[in-house]
């Protein structure tokens, strides 16, 4: 039996007890039981299927009353620190926020992502106003709508501007509801997107001004032991990259080295 043969339910809860196991270096029946809202008997299940998966089973202490994990543990998943987090918030702590920094909610109006999304599976396009925080409100131009794109803390629509003559990212929230919404058929087919298609691999290394001690505790920190980390993303996208990882502000603690560009292929 692998982890991919469990149904979603049952994958999602023993993912979850293998990150207590990694990150706590214990589990027991009751973590899945006020996680997940399940049985005991559920939760039983559940630590079975585990175990049978385990690569190196955790051992159960009576005392404890929690399986602990041994200290050649091997994760069934990759692990990761920041998405993982919620196995090391204290229980008094969850529901109150205090133990981490929220993010903004994004919002965006259902309809007109619908509408958007409409039009691009249909490949039309279609006539709105935007506000740019850079130029204000247009007097609307026509887009051609190819994809949504994220860059981990916003959805883009990625469109060809027929008024920049371009292809361009677009927030969602910032269509208005007054645009007409027309649509059209395309005259032609789209320009090719050539910085949609470019492979940027972007190599980095710890910022020259650290010094030895702290470039190592860098490397430490980003899961690199290498003279470069590099980091592989569409050019479209670079952007994006640079701005979520700061690499581009002052005291940054890694700097780009290189930047390689190269055709995607796909």
């Amino acid at each position: 039996m692998k982890i991919d043969d469990l149904k979603h339910a049952q994958r999602e809860r023993v993912i979850f007890l293998d990150r207590c196991l990694t990150w706590r270096g214990a589990a027991n029946r009751r973590d899945l039981m006020e996680r997940f809202q399940i049985s005991s008997a559920q939760a039983a299940i559940d630590f079975r299927t585990y175990l049978q998966l385990a690569a190196v089973p955790p051992d159960y202490d009576a005392v404890r009353k929690a399986y602990i994990a041994r200290t050649n543990h091997q994760s069934l998943t990759p692990p990761s620190l920041t998405t993982d987090f919620e196995v090391l918030e204290d229980a008094e702590d969850v529901g109150d926020g205090s133990a981490s920094v929220p993010r903004p909610f994004r919002q965006a109006d259902a309809a007109i992502v619908a509408r958007l999304y409409n039009v691009m599976r249909t490949q039309k396009a279609v006539h709105v106003r935007y506000t740019s925080l850079t130029t204000g409100v247009d007097e609307g131009q026509w887009l051609a709508p190819v994809r949504f794109t994220s860059d981990g803390e916003n959805v883009h629509l990625r469109a060809f501007s027929f008024k920049h003559n371009s292809y361009r990212d677009y927030l969602p929230i910032r269509f208005s509801p007054k645009s007409s919404f027309d649509e059209r058929q395309l005259e032609s087919a789209l320009p090719l997107d050539v910085e949609w298609r470019t492979r940027a691999r972007i190599f980095l290394a710890p910022s020259a001004a650290l010094s030895a001690e702290q470039a190592a505790v860098v490397r430490k920190e980003y899961g690199f032991s290498s003279e470069f980390l590099v980091v592989v993303v569409r050019q479209a996208m670079e952007f994006y990259l640079k701005r979520r990882w700061r690499l581009e502000e002052n005291n940054a603690r890694l700097q780009i080295a290189k930047i390689e560009h190269e055709p995607w292929g796909d």
